[in-house]
């Protein structure tokens, strides 16, 4: 159900507001809007709650700046988009230990503490949006690496993130920028 329709969303401002909701019976499925655009997105296994912990499956409620892009270079091209850009490298991970120091944060590989790898040999993470979701000052167990990915075929369950279609992510990201917030209602 992506449609990718005109309006809003083009244009030389940048879009404010993405609004995700649960779109049916189903609590991993969702629907985002951003202007113009309405798409499916997936959602976490446990659907959309507050009071997010470490592994629980949910995607949190609230709103969250976007704060930065990261793409596989070896895969696709630059984004265009008004956020900051980074590639993603072999040695990408981030840190999901509530106990390391480095708690929600991008990490170097090989580390120690238990992490995420970003340089993944499925494409989820070939393109993806930080939210600062947990980020400036990690609450330890609030849960960690909270972002907009590419959803895998079937639109499958996410681990608490918002996951959209590559045309759909591509998008929105040009019409993205420093000031603009996901809405997870």
């Amino acid at each position: 159900m992506a449609n990718l329709g005109s309006g809003p969303l083009d244009g030389n401002a940048s879009l404010r507001r993405i609004t995700v909701s649960t779109a049916s019976a189903d609590p991993t499925r969702g629907l985002l809007i951003a202007g113009g655009l309405k798409a499916e997105c997936a959602l976490g296994r446990a659907g959309i709650g507050g009071r997010k912990r470490e592994g629980d499956g949910k995607t949190p409620l609230g709103q969250y700046r976007l704060v930065a892009v990261l793409y596989r270079p070896d895969r696709l091209r630059r984004p265009t988009t008004r956020l900051p850009v980074m590639p993603i490298r072999p040695d990408a991970g981030w840190c999901d230990d509530p106990g390391d120091p480095h708690y929600n944060q991008k990490v170097r590989l090989p580390f120690a503490a238990s992490h995420e790898e970003l340089w993944r040999d499925d494409h989820v993470y070939d393109l993806l949006v930080i939210l600062d979701y947990n980020l400036k000052r990690p609450v330890r167990g609030a849960g960690s690496a909270i972002f907009l990915h590419l959803a895998k075929p079937a639109l499958t369950p996410t681990a608490g993130c918002v996951a959209v279609s590559l045309p759909t992510m591509r998008r929105l990201l040009a019409a993205v920028g420093p000031g603009t917030f996901l809405d997870i209602r």
